[in-house]
């Protein structure tokens, strides 16, 4: 098919070099998917090169702990996709004889592995003849097609020009080209249409209202919860708890807890410490306040620099006490970092 050609030729001239394009090997290919979901390319590429020094195989997955998983994915976020892909890897390893399935049912019932996920790995890494639908191809055909709502009539619309288009001899390559033109030359707010190699048949380029397709959807205000924070310190070890929340499970942490009032926050800090860890703190003075946005909340927390002045009498969360060099240790989320790089050095010699 004729706008087949142009995509996959254009795809050959004007492809990126990425590391996961270095081989066909499903191993790569699986992870660089799963990294790729709701992150940005440049972003991954230092993830997936460390990752795969540290883990070269499906076995070497399967059978570290999840602690080293998350501590290489640290940074990177949305971790249900790291920890999915390690039951994932230990179902393969026992399921499948450490060989990840080719055929569609097998992978995709697979721990986190969706359709989007199935149709990429399973095109690029075994040349099965199926699409991949993400998020960018969607903006692509909604503008080739002239679609401005993405409703399950159009996405189905969608689907079935992929699979008319998609060339069979070279169904991987036909993916990525998509993907491609989507994250390099249709991006969302600038489409680059002089560039592109189907503006000639693209109804959003012959309108000459690209940015109209697909409708956008107004975003929903995003909450702020306030928090406070605490670095608890016990001669030069601080106090850290691993979540055991949904969000960020297998994580750790300073102890916090949400407040209605900055007003209050001493006091809930103290009670929390009381509650879960039996043992009383005094506040010595705020360290500052760290902002961060989460995919569904922002977050602002109140820090403060505490000192604990008994002995516990109760554990109900799993924690340590940890010296600086020791952070290197632990998987923590993006706002511990943050509260890390905000205390200097003289502060762990208090």
């Amino acid at each position: 098919m004729k706008i087949s050609r142009s995509i996959l030729t254009w795809f050959d001239i004007s492809k990126r070099d990425l590391p996961f394009r270095k081989n066909k090997d499903p191993y790569n290919i699986w992870v660089s998917e799963i990294m790729l979901q709701q992150t940005k390319v440049k972003t991954v590429i230092p993830y997936y090169n460390n990752w795969i020094k540290k883990f070269p195989d499906i076995e070497s997955v399967a059978k570290a702990s999840e602690s080293d998983l998350l501590k290489a994915w640290e940074g990177l976020g949305y971790y249900a996709r790291c920890r999915n892909f390690h039951e994932a890897a230990k179902i393969v390893c026992k399921k499948y004889n450490s060989i990840i399935p080719s055929s569609w049912d097998a992978f995709r019932g697979l721990p986190g592995v969706g359709e989007y996920t199935a149709g990429a790995v399973l095109s690029i890494a075994y040349n099965k003849p199926f699409i991949a639908l993400d998020g960018n191809v969607k903006r692509v055909m909604a503008r080739i097609t002239g679609r401005r709502k993405l409703s399950k009539n159009n996405i189905n619309l969608i689907i079935s020009i992929l699979n008319k288009w998609l060339d069979h001899n070279r169904p991987g390559d036909f993916n990525e080209a998509m993907m491609e033109l989507g994250s390099c030359i249709c991006i969302p707010r600038a489409p680059k249409c002089f560039d592109c190699p189907v503006k000639f048949f693209c109804r959003a380029y012959k309108n000459g209202s690209p940015l109209n397709y697909p409708k956008q959807i107004k975003k929903k205000r995003v909450p702020q919860y306030t928090f406070v924070g605490g670095l608890i310190r016990d001669k030069n070890k601080i106090l850290i708890q691993q979540r055991d929340h949904k969000m960020l499970t297998g994580l750790w942490e300073i102890p916090n807890e949400i407040v209605d009032s900055a007003n209050t926050s001493n006091k809930v800090l103290k009670n929390y410490i009381i509650e879960n860890y039996g043992f009383n703190i005094n506040v010595e003075k705020k360290l500052g306040v760290i902002n961060h946005v989460y995919s569904h909340f922002k977050m602002k927390l109140i820090l403060l620099d505490c000192v604990k002045t008994d002995d516990a009498t109760k554990q109900k969360k799993d924690y340590k006490w940890i010296n600086k060099s020791e952070i290197r240790n632990y998987p923590f989320h993006k706002v511990n970092h943050k509260i890390f790089s905000l205390i200097n050095n003289d502060y762990w010699h208090i």
